[in-house]
């Protein structure tokens, strides 16, 4: 690796909008050749939006990318990407149901005589390929029947063929497990030495250490620092990606919980496939955070709470109650409300009204012998319409004519339509504006002060600032409880399985 040489790729003055988001605001970045190169940054900070353009899926609206000192090429000509950069992503981009070979030279087989494909000299590639990058996978195997560790390493080896030299490493290690990671990471070595650069993309940032030579942070869409890894203490790496002046702006509430009233919530040595050995209690009157990084588990223990999902051991209590595990009606008329991770997909019903899907979960208020007295039913959404401030003429009005805030709010209507004594809430402010945010986070301390247990499961800060203790979750486990007053760095660092002390 030398300064003489031109960078493998370099990127300035980035700027990228989505209509009025700014999601790089002349963003910056310079990999040289044959290092091992960290991007951090919290969720929202403007890393996927780089990685696309470095990929050749979106052109920047301001700014330029070089390759080796040469313009990026267009992005009319894939090709021409593809012999630059490759990325291989968190979710595999291999076809199952192909062959390693044929994943390896799609739509670039050999052929021999008339124009027919030449499976065999497809396979004698493939073999040589795969030889030459050391990849210990038969080329006739169905791609489908490979492990995660082997489908990345076929992925990269599919880019190597195109002649590209740098590779984009986006979340590698999520779901493998030690012995894999290490495994990854000498294969990483391995190929630095032979002349492959890598942008590397990862939550655990204690990774970022053990593998990578340099670390470029962003945070609001902007260049915060870039630095060799070695001379960055992990304190000042967290305080980069959080803000340090962020801390000094919170004021924390006065707590709520009502130590005499029965608990709201009691999970006992609760596992399941990606969580284990998980205890914790929510006390009435009490909000608890249950904070981790993707794959800590946080959403899956919050959904097996709720009855999505149902735990291989352990116990839920709701309430005084017991809930048959693995049903949501079982968990609700334990005393439960729930607002889900994704309004889309799992809150909403968008061709019905908002008075339909504010009182989905309350059939039995609305009308006798199943049912639904319509005067009755809009009374009731009037009265939800109202607490929760939703923008709306009636609540006739279908759910998909609201704004992202208000269909929110009609999520968070419907978890308190039946005065729940549990109110589990997952990434509640996801995906809706400032306002929305702060009302519906004062909606959830109004709910607390009137004597309901709060579960939030994020891993935005702002929804964890409200609460009484945070739980923080790391590959599964609950490893570290922060009371009140707790300092974002603090925070951070917990969830990317740092130690600040090391």
């Amino acid at each position: 690796m030398s300064d003489a040489e031109p960078p493998v790729v370099e990127a300035a003055g980035i700027v990228k909008r989505f209509g009025p988001t700014v999601a790089l605001d002349g963003a910056r970045i310079t990999i040289r050749p044959g290092e091992t190169h960290a991007l951090v940054g919290r969720n929202g900070a403007g890393k996927s939006t780089l990685v696309s353009v470095l990929t050749g899926l979106q052109a920047p609206d301001e700014g330029t990318v070089t390759f080796g000192g040469r313009p990026a090429p267009r992005l009319t000509d894939p090709g021409a990407w593809r012999a630059r950069v490759a990325c291989v992503y968190q979710k595999s981009t291999i076809i199952p149901t192909l062959t390693v070979a044929e994943n390896l030279f799609l739509n670039r087989h050999d052929h021999g005589r008339g124009g027919l494909i030449s499976w065999q000299g497809t396979r004698r590639r493939a073999r040589e390929l795969l030889s030459t990058w050391s990849v210990e996978v038969d080329p006739q195997t169905p791609a489908g029947e490979l492990d995660v560790e082997q489908r990345q390493f076929v992925e990269i080896a599919r880019a190597l063929s195109f002649g590209a030299r740098f590779i984009v490493l986006d979340e590698p290690t999520a779901q493998l497990d030690a012995a894999a990671i290490n495994r990854l990471f000498e294969r990483i070595r391995d190929l630095q030495r032979q002349g492959v650069t890598f942008l590397f993309i990862s939550h655990h940032l204690q990774e970022i250490y053990e593998i990578c030579d340099m670390v470029t942070v962003f945070r609001d869409a902007r260049h915060i620092l870039t630095a060799p890894v070695a001379e960055l203490p992990r304190g000042e790496l967290v305080a980069a990606m959080t803000g340090e002046a962020a801390a000094e702006l919170r004021v924390p509430r006065a707590s709520t919980l009502d130590g005499r009233a029965p608990a709201a919530l009691n999970v006992r040595d609760l596992g399941g496939g990606t969580y284990a050995d998980v205890t914790f209690r929510v006390g009435a009157g009490e909000i608890v955070g249950l904070a981790g990084a993707a794959g800590s588990g946080r959403t899956e223990v919050a959904e097996t709470v709720v009855g999505l999902a149902a735990a291989d051991t352990g116990e839920v209590e709701i309430a005084g109650s017991r809930p048959r595990p693995g049903s949501v009606p079982a968990a609700l008329a334990a005393g439960a409300g729930f607002v889900p991770q994704d309004r889309h997909h799992q809150g909403l019903v968008p061709g019905m009204s908002i008075a339909d899907n504010a009182t989905l979960s309350v059939p039995g208020r609305l009308g006798r012998g199943g049912l639904i007295d319509h005067r009755r039913r809009d009374g009731l959404a009037r009265g939800l319409i109202e607490n929760l401030a939703i923008k709306t003429p009636g609540p006739e009005l279908p759910v998909s004519a609201l704004s992202g805030g208000n269909q929110q709010k009609v999520v968070m209507a419907r978890a308190l339509a039946d005065d729940p004594r549990l109110l589990v809430l997952i990434n509640p402010t996801a995906g809706v504006d400032v306002r929305s945010k702060e009302f519906l986070l004062g909606k959830v301390e109004e709910t607390a002060r009137a004597g309901t247990g709060v579960l939030i499961a994020s891993d935005e800060l702002d929804d964890l600032r409200g609460c009484d203790r945070v739980l923080v979750m790391f590959q599964g486990r609950v490893t570290t409880e922060l009371p009140r007053g707790w300092h974002d760095h603090d925070l951070v660092a917990a969830m990317e399985g740092v130690d600040l002390h090391a």
